[in-house]
């Protein structure tokens, strides 16, 4: 969701494909940048990812990624942005750690921890929000959308000490 509102924001077209991913190209805040959403497993990410930074060309690619992933153990509609960490349990982050050899990327991961317990993690991350979640949905989105501008504009520390 966030993919498609930054792609939607910088008239972004997220289509081709390339490396198990839906890519689009296009300036943020007056930066190049890749826009892509794998379409592989979530637990296979790294390779898309890890192919995606292998065709760059730039010389530490790893430092310019920012990864975005959901966060059972976040409060719903919370933000946290990290410069380096472990995969805190996410099948998804433990992939590309392992595809790059490195923790050391920026990652935003959005809360959406249920009220509730939930027997099922797997059926809870892909259910749709319910009619009552997706006002906070909306408002998340909107300031990790403004999270991602600040880290390309100014960087990782400055978008953590706003939006954290």
């Amino acid at each position: 969701m966030l993919i498609d509102k930054l792609a939607h924001d910088e008239g972004i077209v997220v289509s081709r494909r390339e490396c198990s991913s839906l890519v689009g190209r296009g300036e943020i805040e007056g930066v190049r940048a890749k826009l892509a959403k794998p379409q592989t497993f979530m637990n296979l990410s790294g390779d898309a990812v890890s192919c995606l930074l292998a065709k760059m060309n730039l010389e530490s690619p790893i430092k310019q990624l920012i990864v975005i992933s959901d966060d059972l153990a976040l409060p719903f509609g919370k933000i946290r942005i990290r410069e380096r960490g472990s995969a805190g349990g996410h099948n998804g982050l433990k992939s590309i750690i392992a595809a790059l050899g490195t923790n050391e990327f920026v990652r935003l991961r959005i809360g959406i921890q249920a009220e509730h317990p939930i027997s099922d993690a797997k059926r809870f991350v892909l259910d749709r929000f319910s009619r009552s979640e997706r006002a906070v949905v909306t408002e998340t989105i909107e300031q990790s959308a403004k999270a991602i501008r600040t880290i390309i504009r100014d960087g990782a520390l400055k978008a953590m000490a706003q939006f954290n």
